[in-house]
């Protein structure tokens, strides 16, 4: 019998936002901000919502706290957003969990419905021994993603010079790859113009 795994959310939000301008966790968007929306959007399908940030850590904590959720910090965001995967994916394993859905603040949240949908994917496929579920719109692959223990081990097991993306690939048999009805997941939000043409089409 396949295990019933429990699901910590993940939200990357160490980065400095240099394009932006203004850090973008603190984005309005739809009468809250990205990281607001982000833990609201996570928190329907999981136990808890970790937030790791880096030297915006006071910045964030007032929005994490009202929020429920937990605060890390990556103490060396300077590594890149790969680092800030893997203080996350290690609290994860700290506080007892074996499944984490990460997704990154730098983009508008997903529906909830869509949260749902890929978690409810992952959990038929640890049943084919599985270690990942990525959404992919218009054959583009995105966020939020699911992951196994066995691929969080696989993330914390690289060395701190890789990123996400080198060791999907290094493991893309077990990944399964759902497609969603959803665009935000494949948005990226780098500089001020990509917001403003977010925000007109999903207005």
């Amino acid at each position: 019998m396949a295990r019933v795994p429990s699901f910590a959310g993940v939200i990357l939000a160490a980065g400095e936002s240099s394009r932006m301008g203004t850090d973008k966790a603190l984005l309005p968007w739809h009468g809250e901000t990205f990281l607001a929306a982000a833990i609201d959007s996570l928190r329907m399908s999981t136990e808890f919502v970790i937030v790791v940030a880096g030297k915006n850590a006071k910045l964030l904590e007032p929005i994490v706290d009202a929020k429920a959720a937990f605060l890390v910090v990556n103490r060396a965001p300077e590594l890149g957003q790969f680092s800030s995967l893997q203080v996350g994916l290690q609290e994860v394993l700290m506080r007892g969990r074996d499944a984490a859905i990460v997704t990154l603040v730098d983009r508008p949240p997903v529906r909830r419905d869509t949260v749902a949908t890929i978690r409810t994917a992952f959990e038929d496929a640890i049943a084919l021994r599985k270690w990942a579920v990525v959404p992919e719109f218009e054959g583009k692959h995105g966020h939020p993603i699911v992951v196994a223990r066995e691929m969080m081990t696989a993330f914390l097991t690289a060395p701190p010079t890789s990123n996400a993306r080198e060791v999907e690939h290094a493991n893309e048999s077990h990944i399964t790859y759902v497609p969603v009805d959803d665009p935000v997941v494949v948005a990226n939000i780098d500089t001020p113009d990509d917001y403003e043409r977010i925000t007109i089409k999903t207005t």
